[in-house]
């Protein structure tokens, strides 16, 4: 498995961006598909984006596109959530998982908590 640490939460005011992070250790980072997702409070955890592992195809949520980008550094072994014009909405826990496909995640983060004001 792969180690996962997540950074980059933190408070905004609606309209703000965050930047969150993920570094990874263990195995060939290039080698894993990387995905991020968000568990609000009293809601299940839900799929946000994901990358492949060379990073040339990208998915992400249908409330997030355009808003979110999902990026990764293959040299630094990090994969990056750019967050643009933030909602209360996307108020939630931030996680990011890797996996060998894009569909599949089986190493998880601590997460990182993103929280939005109106």
């Amino acid at each position: 498995q792969v180690q996962l640490v997540e950074s980059g939460g933190g408070l905004v005011q609606a309209g703000g961006s965050l930047r969150l992070s993920c570094a990874a250790s263990g195995r060939t980072f290039s080698n894993y598909a990387m995905g991020w997702f968000r568990q609000a409070p009293g809601k299940e955890r839900e799929f946000v984006a994901s990358i492949s592992g060379g990073g040339g195809s990208t998915y992400y949520k249908d409330v997030v596109k355009g808003r979110f980008t999902i990026s990764r550094d293959n040299a630094k072994n990090t994969v990056y959530l750019q967050m643009n014009n933030l909602k209360p909405e996307d108020t939630a826990v931030y996680y990011c998982a890797a996996g060998m496909n894009v569909r599949i995640f089986d190493s998880w983060g601590q997460g990182t908590q993103v929280t939005v004001s109106s």
